[in-house]
């Protein structure tokens, strides 16, 4: 549902509140709202949902916080106090309602809420909803909202100032607020408040639904049973009819708080399942409660049914780590997503939508949103629901040692109570996890050493921890949710990965590649059972960094091409990389085009190690799928969705059938990974081409591979191939329509030909491509963002292939490897 959509329902719904007494909303984010600095007198129009950055940017006050180095002259604005407020008028009709709640969903973050003039709440948290029965300090006429914001990092400072020791990332771990907005390896920093998202009213008279649940009691092939838990708040004692769907039962209520169950019996359902694997199918419920047939509060609700199962069971080598959906062991084949935007209210229901399809168009079925960001809007998972993809959702700490203080951790539970009773229905959710490397880095990042801890500082930080993800966290998903539902793992990574124990058990970050500057190869050889992060730096492609700077600025030596690049050694690190396997280009744009080529690379060595070690390894996770703003770093998709290399990359490893060779010794092995839930059986054939089409040598047999598995079928000894130059050939790999090239060299080694690249329009939306000769890595673009369904790819001599496009493009221009290496 759009943001606009929701404004006009709200409007509907208040409508319809005199006719039918039903709970209602009053939109408050579209009153005309202003703000300004706290103790300066000018005030300034403001957008609600919004932030201050935003807010001031658009009242010309700033210039864009993207552009250039701007991001430096801008960090004033996270140590000032800032004020929002606005008037809005309640009629005698709505004043009338016996229950008026003021709700917030999401305040950022410390913020002192006032109602006429009377202080109403204190919120320290922007994770949380925040709601407020109000009607006491309301009255019929003019009402006067104001919320005062304090610096959150004067805030973290004061709270950092009460500990004797230093905790890692200073004061960003005192604050409940997305630890990315104080600057990441691949973000900047712009600390912001406001009120990030909406806020109404809530008019309601005898009874409302609080919150809604539901587990399964039984599902099999005949029938599935479902037990609803429905939180009813009532301001009277009375009798309630609840319907659910077409059925309805009569309960008796008391005053306040009351937990209603109910049953509900499908026949022959329907299983959901994640992308590739089978439909996401989704049972639409109404859940209404009434009393004598009017109407009183409704809700509805997206089930998918399905089991989900966490294996661990300890083998030969250590301990399994996969998932089953519906009694079926499954590959994860996924990426890790950060926040679409340093300025979150910009986020549109869109935004989330065209994520989960930009994931499910490259064959993914699990995302992991990545505990330094925010637990994401409803439309995220909804998206997922709707397209089957099962999201591994942390809790939001990452990289850091957080506090223990009890009304921290108090703070910390209504947090995790809030969201996993907001998301818990989503069919999507397969694991809930408490932190991203907080465990990796105290056991693994010489912390104790660097911030001098005594040892009774170092037991103290340690007990804060288990306190806070052994202890509270799975205390509160114990209470909240259905056994069938709870799946919980502590910390992402189980173990660092420096340690042996991290390839044999667990999930794994594998980082010896990048931040080790081990060659790709390694990760043929560095292989755990489920690898959640590992990742390279790939740069955008040049209309990405022209939004953001000047003709002048786009060079290496730019401090606006710096300050889009926030990893330290970012620049240096790609280009080591790319002199192992590339001919560095001179030319700056061939130069965006190469790094792009050297990130899918590496990335696609990775991908397909880890399928080709099914079941031993079974899931990929790679680190990242999304930008929040346009930068240099790991993603596959830049910050206005973009696909770089690695994503096409990425879709072609992630099929389900996949044939992938591997460099042996002394042979080369071909494997043939199955994610289908069926056997396979035909002929393989592998054919050696130069590069100009010839063939040299070919042969084939019949092979079977079963469901479900990852085979070796077929080796081809290096000792076959002693007699060509293998710099100047291509092994072609085919089986049932699949087909695969392998290179014998790395890129900067082969000796390519000029290739006369052919280009036939067919249609608006359909392009013939074909070459004389091989041409490597062949990269289509067009002004006007036109979105070519393949690209990067190579091409085959004398090879036809047909390209989709989005729209129709005035100019296709072509770019191929060889016209980098000259």
């Amino acid at each position: 549902m759009t943001y606009m959509f929701k404004k006009i329902t709200l409007f509907l719904i208040f409508i319809c509140y005199s006719v039918f007494g039903q709970t209602s909303y009053r939109n408050l984010s579209t009153e005309n709202w202003i703000f300004n600095k706290q103790n300066e007198i000018q005030k300034h129009k403001a957008t609600i949902p919004g932030t201050v950055h935003t807010d001031l940017f658009q009242n010309q006050l700033i210039p864009d916080p993207f552009f250039g180095a701007n991001e430096k002259q801008l960090q004033w604005i996270e140590n000032e106090n800032w004020e929002y407020e606005t008037h809005f008028t309640l009629s005698e009709s709505e004043f009338k309602t016996q229950n008026i709640d003021l709700e917030f969903e999401g305040l950022d973050t410390y913020a002192t809420v006032f109602l006429n003039g009377n202080v109403v709440l204190e919120a320290d948290n922007m994770f949380r909803k925040w709601t407020i029965s109000a009607k006491s300090h309301l009255k019929i006429g003019t009402n006067h909202l104001k919320v005062v914001f304090h610096s959150t990092v004067q805030k973290g400072k004061e709270e950092a100032k009460k500990l004797s020791y230093t905790l890692p990332e200073k004061e960003r771990v005192f604050v409940r607020k997305a630890q990315y907005q104080f600057g990441w390896d691949w973000g900047p920093r712009f600390v912001s408040v406001g009120i990030w998202k909406p806020v109404h009213l809530k008019f309601w008279n005898s009874a409302k639904i609080e919150h809604i649940k539901y587990s399964q009691i039984e599902l099999n092939d005949k029938k599935a049973i479902l037990e609803f838990t429905t939180e009813i708040y009532v301001f009277i004692e009375k009798s309630i009819q609840l319907k659910i769907n077409e059925k309805s039962e009569t309960f008796n209520v008391k005053k306040g708080k009351n937990k209603v169950k109910m049953r509900y019996e499908i026949a022959n359902p329907k299983l959901w399942w994640c992308n590739g694997l089978g439909d996401a199918n989704l049972y639409l419920f109404t859940i209404e409660i009434s009393q004598k047939k009017q109407l009183l509060d409704s809700k509805k609700l997206n089930i998918g049914l399905r089991t989900i199962e966490l294996i661990q069971e300890k083998d030969q080598i250590g301990t399994s780590f996969y998932f089953k959906l519906n009694g079926k062991p499954v590959f994860m084949k996924g990426a890790n997503l950060v926040p679409p935007d340093s300025f979150l209210p910009r986020v549109s229901d869109s935004t989330y939508f065209s994520l989960v399809d930009h994931a499910k168009k490259a064959n993914i079925n699990m995302l992991r949103v990545w505990g330094g960001g925010v637990y994401f809007d409803d439309a995220f998972y909804e998206a997922c629901d709707a397209n089957g993809i099962l999201v591994w959702q942390d809790f939001m700490f990452a990289c850091a040692m957080y506090p223990g203080d009890e009304k921290f951790v108090e703070n910390v539970k209504q947090e995790v109570i809030d969201n996993v009773n907001r998301l818990q229905n989503h069919p999507s959710i397969a694991i809930w996890c408490g932190n991203n490397e907080n465990d990796e880095g105290w056991h693994n990042w010489g912390w104790q050493k660097q911030f001098n801890y005594s040892k009774a500082d170092s037991t103290q930080i340690w007990n804060d921890y288990k306190k806070v993800f052994h202890e509270m966290i799975p205390q509160t998903l114990d209470s909240l949710l259905p056994k069938e539902k709870n799946i919980y793992w502590s910390s992402s990574p189980s173990k660092g990965w420096g340690r042996k124990e991290s390839l044999t058990q667990g999930d794994v970050h594998y980082w010896g590649v990048w931040w080790g500057k081990e060659p790709f190869e390694i990760y043929e050889k560095k292989v755990g059972r489920f690898v959640s992060e590992y990742g390279f730096q790939g740069m955008p492609n040049m209309e990405t960094l022209q939004k953001v700077m000047t003709q002048e600025d786009l060079n290496f030596t730019s401090e606006a091409f710096k300050s889009h690049q926030k990893h330290p050694t970012g620049y240096e690190t790609i280009n080591e990389y790319m002199e192992r396997d590339f001919v560095v280009p001179k030319d700056f744009e061939d130069y965006l085009y190469v790094s792009q080529l050297l990130q899918a690379r590496g990335m696609k060595t990775a991908i397909e190690a880890h399928r080709r070690a099914k079941p031993y390894c079974m899931g990929t996770l790679y680190w990242q799928l999304n930008d929040c703003w346009p930068v240099t770093s790991w993603s596959s998709l830049d910050y206005y969705g973009n696909w770089k290399a690695f994503q096409y990359q990425a879709k072609r490893s992630f099929e389900n059938l996949l044939l992938s060779v591997a460099n042996a010794n002394d042979k080369y092995k071909v494997y043939l990974i199955n994610d289908d839930f069926e056997n396979y059986s035909g002929k393989l054939e592998l054919e050696l081409l130069s590069f100009d089409g010839k063939s040299l040598w070919q042969t084939s047999k019949e092979i079977s591979v079963e469901e479900n598995s990852s085979t070796h079928v077929y080796e081809l000894p290096k000792e076959e191939l002693k007699s060509f130059d293998l710099q100047k050939h291509v092994l072609k790999v085919k089986f049932n329509g699949v087909q695969s090239q392998y290179f014998f060299v790395k890129p900067k080694d082969l000796k390519l030909q000029i290739p006369n690249i052919q280009i036939k329009n067919l249609n608006d939306f359909m392009i013939e491509i074909s070459s004389d000769v091989l041409a490597k890595d062949v990269f289509l673009y067009s002004e006007g963002e036109v979105f070519f369904e393949d690209n990067y790819f190579d091409l085959l001599p004398h090879e036809k292939r047909l390209i989709k496009l989005s729209k129709a493009a005035k100019e296709i221009k072509v770019k191929s490897l060889f016209d980098t290496m000259q």
